[in-house]
């Protein structure tokens, strides 16, 4: 799995691993805490999510096109200067009136643009690793495994939100609305880590970065050249894929916001017994080193590895049997830590993904990447009919005032299984969608637009992203079997725009 992928990769890799766990840090509790810091309804703090995620998504257009005239590598470290001072300032506890809404608001934009410099342009460095010969075969599967890394900084960032907000309360004494932004802090620290990793392996990758870095650089590719017509035909597939992910990203990133709202108000606010293992993120590491482990054993090509291998599968089984046999009566079950499950599924799904498609890749049969993305689009389908059959017969979303601001209600105690299958499903869809989509685009789009075409990979993203609060405007004035309903029509509707338009995207896959 991790065998003859450029050296490249795993800083590049790490290097963003650094800044997501800062980004979904801030990100797990960010909805919560403009319903409580500001009092502002479900409408309004849908808009002010879902237009932030838009621009942290579009943004990289813009970096796209400065980096294809002044190279990627210096807009990722522009980028990395500029959030660090969104973060910080959004850090700064100033209350909830209109100074504090309106710094608040200057901190987003801030966030947005610096990862509108970073995220896009790191991603086509990674892909630039893969313009050379002696990898080309690897293209896929080292997007998988940079996507893996990006995962494992967002599996510990809501734990690491509830965590030092819980700190914050209790030992240092601050009210709810204060304590929130310590854990927007923790992206500060986050991304002084990730420039470290970057200018410490930058040696392995700097050939990517464009620009004067790369100029004289012998290990640079040669700029391939298309013709008028190709690049048409290439850009023409590149904007169909575009069209079809906005509706996913509507879809899937509801994790933050009504899926949130539904951990809320509708999930049980404890667990026991085996199920209360899910909520502690360390037992999710566990499974994941033993998922390895397993992996590394049957892989292995001597006894040493087999050995090896077999002490970490041993050690994870031990460590959860010493877990079980250390539970509390009961847990706490906040509505932020559920955004763990995503990221655990990602990481500990990986592996099979990448095994599953390179044995069908050897026989001849491993699906193109469209038809991995329609395939997906099906798959988010299937989880939102999940929501929407557990959603008959359950109350619709209820809030009262409290000192004059509207305070959602919790009404319901639904089993946290629900949730755990829903983003079981979204995993399996966002396996199949977003690694192999980059890695599409990455691959298709013509070289002298390399990092404008990136950007509209988050193009399409942004518009999913802005679209992400309509599900929060149907919060509460229709059934909730309804609001889900509308993402299994859209992802429905998406996967067959996607089959009709198979035949033209795979000719230049």
């Amino acid at each position: 799995m991790f065998e003859g992928q450029p050296k490249g990769l795993y800083a590049l890799a790490l290097a963003n691993t650094g800044e997501r766990f800062g980004y979904y840090t801030m990100l797990a509790v960010f909805a919560l805490f403009l319903r409580a810091n500001y009092g502002l309804d479900a409408g309004v703090a849908s808009a002010i999510y879902s237009s932030f995620l838009m621009l942290v998504y579009f943004l990289p257009l813009v970096g796209g096109m400065l980096a294809d005239k002044f190279g990627f590598g210096r807009m990722v470290t522009i980028g990395i200067i500029i959030m660090f001072a969104g973060y910080l300032l959004l850090s700064v506890p100033l209350g909830g009136d209109t100074l504090a809404f309106v710094t608040m608001i200057g901190a987003l934009l801030l966030i947005g643009f610096g990862t509108g410099l970073f995220k896009g342009n790191l991603q086509v460095m990674v892909g630039n690793l893969y313009d050379d010969p002696r990898y080309a075969d690897k293209r896929d599967s080292g997007f998988s495994l940079f996507y893996m890394a990006i995962n494992i900084g967002a599996l510990f960032a809501p734990t690491a939100a509830v965590r030092i907000k819980e700190y914050a309360e209790t030992v240092w004494g601050y009210n709810g609305n204060d304590a929130y932004h310590f854990a927007f802090a923790v992206a500060c620290a986050s991304l002084v880590l990730s420039m470290a990793i970057y200018y410490a392996f930058r040696s392995t990758f700097r050939h990517t970065e464009g620009g004067k870095a790369a100029a004289g650089d012998k290990a640079a590719q040669p700029v391939e050249e298309l013709s008028a017509a190709e690049t048409k035909q290439r850009i023409t597939a590149l904007l169909m894929v575009f069209a079809v992910v906005i509706f996913f990203w509507m879809a899937f990133h509801q994790n933050g916001l009504t899926l949130t709202f539904f951990a809320d108000e509708f999930t049980a606010r404890s667990s026991s017994g085996v199920q209360s293992m899910a909520f502690d993120v360390w037992n999710l590491v566990a499974i994941i080193l033993m998922v390895y482990g397993l992996f590394g054993f049957f892989q292995a090509k001597s006894s040493k590895t087999r050995i090896q291998t077999s002490v970490v599968v041993a050690a994870g089984a031990l460590f959860l049997g010493w877990q079980y046999g250390r539970l509390p009566e009961s847990v706490e079950v906040t509505a932020p830590i559920f955004q763990q499950f995503n990221p655990f599924y990602v990481v500990a799904l990986t592996p099979f993904s990448m095994a599953i498609f390179g044995s069908l890749a050897k026989r001849g049969k491993e699906p193109s990447a469209p038809r991995k993305i329609a395939y997906g689009m099906l798959i988010a389908a299937a989880a939102y009919c999940v929501m929407a059959v557990a959603s008959f017969g359950l109350p619709t979303p209820q809030t009262e005032m409290i000192d004059g601001k509207p305070v959602a209600m919790h009404v319901a105690d639904v089993t946290p299984n629900l949730l755990i299958g829903t983003y079981l499903l979204l995993t399996f869809a966002e396996l199949f969608l977003s690694p192999m989509g980059i890695s599409f685009v990455s691959k298709v789009a013509p070289p002298k637009y390399k990092g404008m075409m990136m950007g509209g990979w988050f193009v399409s993203t942004a518009i999913g992203n802005q679209l992400v609060m309509v599900g929060g405007f149907f919060w509460g004035p229709i059934p909730l079997w309804a609001t889900w309903s509308i993402f299994i029509a859209l992802c429905l509707l998406a996967a067959l725009f996607m089959f009709a338009m198979m035949k033209r995207l795979e000719k230049v896959a």
